[in-house]
């Protein structure tokens, strides 16, 4: 098991990282650092002798958090930004039809379940509407409330 970044590296949290509750001052399942930060590798360890975790300087968040390698991509990697994140809250901004049937107005609540970074046509997401998954461009969403983590 060999680490794949090194001290000093640049490095970008590709997953949204919360307070497991192993971060000191921050109550559990608050976002300590939003994914796209990029961070600078300071240490390196393991967990269970089976997982490497870095400790990452976020330097603009003034945050050194932990973690695991599979959140973690090289800050020169490909990275498409993208507008919401799973489980944010986001209303259609036209009807979403299935076969002539509308599964979801403007105004409706929906629940964002999965990012899609990779389509060819820009990012998409798997959202869960009255009961119903559909996979919805990122340019017919909207936030349901003002802003992200405001639902």
């Amino acid at each position: 098991m060999r680490p794949r970044f090194e001290y000093g590296q640049a490095v970008r949290v590709i997953r949204n990282v919360r307070n497991d509750g192993t971060y000191p001052g921050e109550p559990t399942g608050r976002l300590l650092v939003r994914r796209g930060t990029v961070g600078y590798v300071r240490d390196v360890g393991t967990f269970l002798q089976d997982q490497i975790v870095y400790s990452v300087d976020f330097i603009d968040s003034q945050r050194m958090v932990g973690c695991r390698e599979p959140e973690l991509q090289l800050a020169s990697d490909p990275w498409v930004a993208t507008r919401f994140e799973f489980r944010d809250k986001v209303t259609p901004r036209m009807p979403l039809a299935l076969k002539g049937e509308v599964i979801a107005q403007p105004g409706d609540a929906g629940e964002v379940e999965k990012v899609l970074r990779e389509e060819v046509t820009g990012p998409a997401y798997h959202v869960r509407f009255s009961g119903r998954t559909l996979q919805v461009p990122e340019c017919a969403l909207d936030f349901l409330s003002d802003g992200p983590g405001e639902a």
